[in-house]
């Protein structure tokens, strides 16, 4: 089959600009045939190479005591004792379920997974952050459908619990929704498998499932804004199998003890090109391979479409040659393909052979390692103007805005969607703060969340990124683990505005400083760019995935709380709403700045309440909405009341940061008062659970109107 000629539109199609165009030429000191041009787009593109991050991702804290593999690798590998290792990350699914909002969700789960097991971990655990536009835009309810129906779909099907997540809704996502995925597991920590190819001669396997043309080009396809083509985008979206996944899941983890693994490599974006490169790169290898050899589940397939297709459940592997026919029968037992599609060489070079033809000889390093890297233009976000006003409201109104509201109402209608008990490990399920998952046959336990708050990384960056820290450290806290490490998906419109690379780089470096802070190093991570329609790009949304530790379940702080139990909070405020839940929810003002972070207190009374868990009934972190919604949400979930002493719309609905609202008993309130003063941690009883109703300050509203109100809103608003 003849190649296609290439031409400038066809370069700008593959999303590659005339000067990359140029280095390309220099490189090869020849014309690129169409199957390099379609090899250089999507290693090159933003999505594989971090073009345009790398610089300052290399400023975040990536070391500790407890990491065991930072990032670079396929997910981040912690340390949790006793010969065991937790191995996370999370990563965006964004633009595929935009344009096809159940296969792009379902596909973007089965990624993260195969990142888990790759490294010779069985998930355990499995979380996801959703961001949509307004509830009443034309295409939020399809998306918020599809996106939830191919996360429970896929992640139902393959046997892994979902503990948490968030959803939210701004009108800034309407032409890019926000689907971050997030998966962890278990591995022994002495037994971890890597990427990197060693030896020369050694045969490069293809593993799982076959080859089609779904997903070509998907991974250009992320590294670029929408426009009004959107549609014409939708064969480059993945197809998922999640049985075939959990088949080959069992066959990875048999293979791995057998010895046969030098390195492996889960084919995610831009597929077979992909990780073939970066096996050879990180092993400083090069990578022959014979496409004839490639198990093809459609006929006449060119060179061009196997090296691009993202077809799903499929993995690349270095083996071991005396194991071959050990291998072989694992995956034949499974019922999944295995094939001898290369070698490794000697030489940096790149070779792909298909029908008796050489299609492709490149130098691999120029793919990977030396890929473009830019030092994009950043302009520093302005600062904030003060809140000028605050519009007066009654504490119970302000209260009912926020209930009303999608982004703050009860998210069953999502939870209830996922299986969260299968496993039988989980310990605390969505909707309650962070999730908790045993680590089986162990008294341990770990604890999951997702957090960020995007109208403050607007507002203020680096204030923004070190809250997206700080949040998930006190949701950890919350339930009495230690925080671990951190994985990052670092979501942001178009870089090439020196507006939005200010704002990448002011909460890069905000959360660097929380991670140093807070002893909670980036692991793994992701970046997207280019979430933009028309040139309207999503608000900054650098979410934190973070893992915490709890040595035994005796430590955790498990709720609920008791009629008669004193509301402590912890932390000091000013009443800070600027940027504030009560601001956009009940008068659609988002203006003021974004709360300050004392990374400092933050830590102190973080390690407080752990110190102190025996003391503490129920814990619950302050962020949106403030003490009247953590105290409403406390109640709620104990199945009583809960009045709390008055004052201003600041005092109720405040999101000043480093604080806690607590349940304790009576008899326990004097110790743990003590103990706050003893080590300088702000501490006071603002009131008491128990009763019908929530008081705030004055007459009480019955709970079972305001529960009503809380769990009917999400889908009221989604209609």
């Amino acid at each position: 089959m003849n190649e296609p000629q290439i031409t400038e539109e066809l370069i700008s199609a593959h999303g590659l600009k005339p000067e990359e165009y140029a280095e390309i030429l220099r490189l090869l000191n020849r014309d690129p045939s169409f199957t390099e041009l379609g090899i250089f787009s999507a290693m090159w593109n933003e999505h594989c190479s971090y073009k345009s991050s790398k610089k300052w991702l290399r400023t975040l804290p990536t070391e500790g005591s407890q990491v065991i593999c930072g990032p670079g690798e396929n997910a981040g590998v912690v340390d949790i004792g006793d010969g065991q290792a937790v191995v996370f990350k999370m990563e965006s699914h964004n633009h595929p379920s935009y344009i096809e909002p159940y296969q792009g969700a379902a596909t973007g789960v089965g990624g993260i997974l195969r990142d888990v097991f790759t490294m010779g971990a069985r998930p355990v655990a499995a979380m996801n952050s959703l961001s949509f536009g307004a509830p009443d835009h034309s295409r939020t309810r399809r998306l918020v459908a599809g996106v939830v129906e191919g996360i429970g779909g896929y992640g139902n099907c393959f046997g892994v619990p979902t503990v948490g997540g968030e959803v939210r809704f701004h009108p800034a996502y309407n032409g890019n929704c926000l689907v971050n995925a997030f998966a962890a597991g278990l591995a022994e920590s002495d037994k971890i498998f890597y990427s990197a190819a060693s030896g020369v001669g050694m045969p490069v396997v293809y593993l799982g499932a076959k080859t089609g043309r779904d997903g070509v080009g998907g991974a250009t396809m992320a590294s670029a804004e929408f426009d009004d083509t959107i549609e014409e985008k939708r064969p480059t979206v993945q197809v998922g199998d999640p049985f075939t996944e959990k088949r080959l899941l069992e066959a990875c983890l048999e293979l791995m003890q057998t010895g046969a693994v030098i390195s492996i490599q889960d084919m995610g974006a831009a597929g077979l090109t992909c990780s073939a490169v970066e096996m050879g790169d990180k092993g400083s290898l090069g990578v022959r391979l014979d496409l004839d050899r490639v198990p093809c589940r459609e006929e006449n397939m060119t060179a061009y479409e196997m090296m691009l297709s993202e077809s799903q459940e499929r993995m690349l592997m270095v083996l071991r040659p005396e194991k071959e026919d050990v291998a072989r029968a694992i995956f034949d037992k499974w019922d999944l393909d295995f094939a001898v599609v290369g070698e490794t060489i000697a030489e940096d070079r790149f070779v792909i052979e298909h029908g008796g033809r050489v299609m492709a000889d490149l130098p691999l390093k120029a793919l990977s390692g030396t890929a473009p890297e830019y030092d994009r233009p950043w302009e520093p976000t302005a600062p904030a103007a003060p809140l000028a006003d605050v519009p007066a409201i009654a504490p119970v109104e302000g209260l009912r805005a926020l209930l009303a509201s999608p982004n703050h109402a009860a998210k069953n209608w999502v939870y209830e969607q996922y299986d969260h008990m299968v496993m039988a490990d989980t310990v605390r399920r969505p909707g309650a703060g962070a999730g908790v998952v045993r680590v089986h046959s162990t008294g341990k336990a770990l604890a999951f969340t997702s957090d960020v708050t995007p109208r403050y990384c607007r507002a203020n960056p680096v204030e923004g990124g070190k809250q997206a820290v700080a949040e998930a450290y006190r949701n950890l806290c919350a339930v009495g683990a230690r925080p671990l490490a951190s994985t990052d998906n670092l979501n942001f419109g178009n870089p090439e505005k020196p507006e939005i690379m200010g704002q990448f780089v002011g909460c890069i470096q905000g959360i660097g400083a929380a991670c140093a802070a807070l002893d909670m190093p980036i692991v793994s991570g992701n970046v997207s760019l280019y979430n933009e329609t028309d040139g309207s790009g999503i608000l900054p949304t650098p979410t934190i995935g973070a893992v915490g530790l709890l040595a035994s379940l005796e430590e955790m702080i498990a709720g609920p709380a008791q009629d008669g139990d004193a509301a402590v909070l912890i932390g000091t405020g000013k009443g800070h709403l600027g940027q504030s839940a009560l601001l956009f929810e009940a008068f659609g003002r988002e203006d003021g700045d974004a709360p300050h972070v004392d990374l400092e207190a933050e830590r102190r009374h973080g390690e407080f309440l752990r110190a102190n868990h025996a003391l503490i009934r129920a814990a619950t972190d302050l962020s949106d909405g403030g003490l009247a919604l953590a105290g409403f949400e406390m109640a709620e979930a104990a199945g009583t009341g809960l009045a709390l002493k008055d004052g201003d719309a600041g005092w109720f609905f405040g999101e000043d940061q480093a604080r806690y609202l607590l349940a304790v008993a009576p008899d326990a309130l004097d110790d743990l008062l003590s103990a706050a003063d003893a080590a300088g941690v702000p501490a006071q009883q603002v009131g008491r659970f128990g009763d019908a109703g929530i008081a705030l300050g004055g007459s009480a509203t019955p709970m079972d109107e305001l529960k009503s109100l809380w769990r009917g809103a999400f889908a009221a608003a989604l209609a």
